[in-house]
């Protein structure tokens, strides 16, 4: 919905450095899960449920994974990623491409650790399987819509009724640099 120079988005915004920064991490607070999209040996992109770290977004998104997983295997291929944010309650969109990079660093293991992950690591900080993956964002996309349900249902029909001309949220495109 977001297309970059879309004729049809009256509300569309160019957003970098500083500013959209704060965007995406306005757009990213509260989802807690994201869809983290890899490419694999064969050019297809693969998307798997991950759940990001709860702490301010300044252009790096953190995640805890299983050093033998497919993503690090496609990672250390291509580290290019997509991560997708969605939380449609609130009708708030966006979308993140960046490089990612797989370690292992203690510390920030131990930064990061919260007890939910030892359904996913059972022995615990120190297992030896636990990566850090690390995503550079680098650009992005987003849509939201800025009204309750009711009035978004209505500003629906109104934009269907008008060609588009009462905007029904607000889009743009995102860098980070």
């Amino acid at each position: 919905m977001s297309e970059k120079n879309d004729k049809h988005a009256s509300n569309y915004h160019e957003l970098s450095g500083k500013e959209g920064i704060e965007k995406i991490a306005a757009m990213m607070k509260g989802i807690r899960i994201c869809m983290m999209s890899t490419i694999d040996e064969s050019g297809y992109a693969i998307s798997r449920p991950m759940a990001t770290q709860d702490v301010e977004f300044d252009g790096t998104v953190w995640f805890l994974t299983r050093s033998t997983s497919g993503k690090v295997e496609n990672i250390a291929q291509n580290q290019h990623v997509t991560l997708d944010y969605a939380d449609p309650g609130d009708s708030k969109y966006v979308t993140l491409r960046g490089r990612a990079t797989v370690g292992r660093d203690q510390k920030k293991i131990d930064e990061m650790w919260n007890p939910m992950y030892k359904a996913w690591f059972p022995d615990g900080k120190e297992d030896p399987e636990i990566a850090v993956l690390r995503v550079d964002v680098s650009e992005g996309e987003y849509w939201e819509a800025n009204s309750s349900k009711i009035i978004m249902g209505i500003k629906y029909v109104a934009a269907a009724m008008t060609g588009g001309k009462v905007p029904v949220g607000e889009a743009g495109h995102l860098d980070v640099a």
